[in-house]
């Protein structure tokens, strides 16, 4: 989810420092101005962002003592980072917008609220993973299954994201689940031996949106899993590049946005300016849109964007797209635990 920046790992040093009175545990990308416009008019300038490239090492970052105000997950990990007493709740009678999230995703169980009602997350942004394609060097007709990624013909052409969540939503999807939390071992098994077909083809797991925009503008790679913005991004610069969200198995859905970490050191006020900035602005939602091909959790400002851009993005009826999808949501611990270890021994050809 970054069209600039990329930074693997998790560095503890901020890689974007401005206001030192707020700190954004973020994925790289999200650092700019366009994101946050009304919190840069009020204070001046950004907060400080630092970095990560996978949520299973930012958890296990922030459970060893990394300190930072907000941090950005997605729905599979909200839960997780709950549990494990990495958050604290949500005022949301201090987010501007609040009432206004889309009903759709706020009915994502257990995921924003807790049956008590207690806040914990604020979906924020969300979109998709699907198959995207070179159109000059494959046709159309040979992309319309994703048990393309496992056809010999693509060896060495295809790129999965390095992401557990990603490559078993594919899996998931080629098997026929549309509910993932209920996968059985056999299910799981299959899925696990579809994505060791797929690896045969491999010729690199993405750890973010730059490395796979370039692995498809520079032609390394033909035929990716990838998120909203890599078609986005080279199909804008002219590049032949396009996904198809039609595929016989569908796509998935992943929904991310904002929680406030546990015994975070920065400003509370600033934190929740933060919040409403990126929520109730429309000029927000037409960024995110336009610019990044993603969804905005707040059906206000998703109403601001142009009708014409959403029909072309697919997201004139959220409630009928989000219907048709996989959702990532938040999977038992021990199915997540098994699916982390399974996805390690594929990648490392076993």
């Amino acid at each position: 989810m970054a069209l600039v920046g990329a930074v693997a790992g998790l560095s503890a040093a901020p890689a974007f420092a401005e206001d030192g009175d707020l700190v954004v545990f973020d994925w790289s990308g999200y650092e700019e101005p366009a994101f946050h416009p009304r919190y840069v008019e009020k204070h001046g300038d950004s907060p400080t962002f630092t970095f990560f490239g996978d949520e299973d090492e930012a958890f296990e970052k922030l459970r060893s003592g990394f300190k930072a105000d907000l941090g950005h997950p997605c729905s599979q990990s909200v839960v997780k980072w709950r549990d494990a007493g990495l958050l604290q709740p949500l005022d949301t009678s201090r987010i501007e917008g609040w009432n206004d999230l889309l009903p759709g995703i706020m009915a994502m169980k257990d995921l924003a609220t807790t049956a008590d009602g207690t806040a914990w997350f604020m979906p924020w942004d969300w979109g998709n993973t699907s198959l995207t394609y070179n159109t000059e060097k494959i046709a159309a007709e040979d992309v319309t299954s994703l048990k393309a990624f496992a056809d010999p013909k693509f060896k060495d052409r295809v790129s999965l994201p390095i992401n557990v969540d990603d490559a078993f939503a594919l899996a998931a999807l080629v098997i026929g689940l549309k509910d993932w939390t209920q996968m059985t071992d056999e299910q799981f098994a299959e899925a696990a031996a579809f994505l060791r077909e797929v690896h045969k083809n491999v010729r690199l797991y993405w750890t973010d949106s730059t490395e796979i925009v370039q692995a498809l503008g520079g032609g390394e790679v033909d035929l990716a899993w990838a998120w909203n913005d890599a078609s986005t991004q080279l199909a804008a610069e002219g590049q032949p590049i396009a996904s198809n969200k039609d595929t016989a198995e569908g796509i998935t859905t992943w929904v991310c946005g904002y929680v406030l970490l546990k015994d975070a050191p920065g400003s509370i006020d600033k934190a929740y300016d933060f919040l409403s900035a990126v929520n109730a602005d429309p000029e927000v939602a037409k960024y995110i849109v336009n610019d990044w091909g993603y969804g905005h959790a707040n059906a206000k400002s998703m109403a601001a964007v142009d009708p014409a851009v959403l029909a072309a993005k697919g997201y004139e009826d959220v409630e009928k797209f989000v219907d048709k999808t996989l959702f990532q949501s938040p999977v038992p611990p021990e199915l997540k635990l098994r699916m982390i270890d399974e996805f390690e021994k594929i990648k490392a050809g076993y």
